[in-house]
């Protein structure tokens, strides 16, 4: 099913995305306008209650797992460059099989050993990030945390979810930054738990896009990427 393209603004000015919706859509109609889902960025949650009053804004679930995915991964790395030995198991299971700490915990295989290469060497994919959980007790407050986060939302649990967010102790990894974002919209957040709605089409559409810049090298003229942008979505 193919989503219809509302508008394509030339940039995402504050200014000149209120002026799109003030000069086109009357008060009465904004007014109706029930949810709206945006992701971590500030600056659109500064003037989404100026333009639809009665609006509930919602954080994307897919940007607040990106955000600490990304924060976990950090947390790895920074935890890789202080371990001095390269030949150590600990070493190899961060290195070499780093997707498992993106894994949901309950879908770790851990009664089957498997041969895990990196560490060349048969073992559970749960034992595998225990090894690594028990001898940093600070990243694994990290991981406890996306974990957390991720299955909040998965569970659509706002009470887990509160939970991951303001249970969390500075860990000095990027994680903190992350938690402090999150508290931050912490009302927005719990929204993400509540209502099932998600920016998944659109970011689907802006893929494509992305995709169409790239591959033309950029376009000069903004009505002819309109006019590319039409084709593509025809």
């Amino acid at each position: 099913m193919k989503f219809p393209i509302v508008a394509i603004l030339a940039d995402r000015l504050t200014k000149n995305i209120v002026d799109y919706f003030l000069n086109r859509y009357p008060v009465t109609e904004r007014q109706r306008v029930e949810t709206i889902v945006i992701d971590l960025n500030a600056q659109y949650a500064s003037f989404i209650h100026q333009l639809f009053p009665n609006a509930e804004i919602i954080i994307d679930r897919f940007q607040i797992i990106q955000m600490a995915g990304r924060s976990l991964d950090n947390a790895r790395i920074q935890l890789l460059k202080q371990i001095k030995d390269h030949r150590c198991r600990e070493y190899k299971v961060l290195k070499s099989q780093w997707r498992l700490f993106h894994k949901d915990d309950d879908q770790l295989e851990s009664a089957k050993p498997v041969f895990l290469r990196g560490i060349n060497e048969f073992m559970t994919q749960q034992d595998a990030v225990d090894l690594i959980l028990r001898k940093y007790p600070n990243f694994a407050r990290v991981y406890e945390t996306y974990q957390g986060l991720q299955s909040a939302l998965k569970q659509r649990d706002v009470d887990e979810l509160n939970s991951a967010i303001f249970a969390y102790e500075n860990t000095k990894t990027a994680m903190d930054q992350t938690i402090r974002t999150l508290r931050h919209s912490a009302h927005y957040i719990a929204n993400s738990a509540k209502y099932d709605y998600s920016n998944g089409p659109l970011e689907g559409i802006n893929r494509k896009i992305k995709n169409l810049k790239r591959s033309c090298c950029g376009f000069r003229n903004f009505e002819n990427l309109l006019r590319r942008i039409n084709c593509i979505r025809a």
